[in-house]
């Protein structure tokens, strides 16, 4: 349902070029928080059972 509604908003934003201004916004710092994530779990040692 959720995916649903982003699509659904996605297409009404797309409308108009200030709507494609706020999706390109969105999506970029969407992308950046995504890969400072990565980057986080990257540099955080993997727990594993140690002796």
């Amino acid at each position: 349902m959720k995916g649903l509604f982003k699509v659904a908003l996605a297409r009404w934003l797309a409308r108009t070029p200030i709507g494609l201004a706020i999706l390109g916004a969105g999506w970029f710092l969407g992308r950046r928080r995504s890969r400072r994530k990565e980057e986080q779990e990257r540099r955080r040692p993997a727990r594993g059972r140690r002796r």
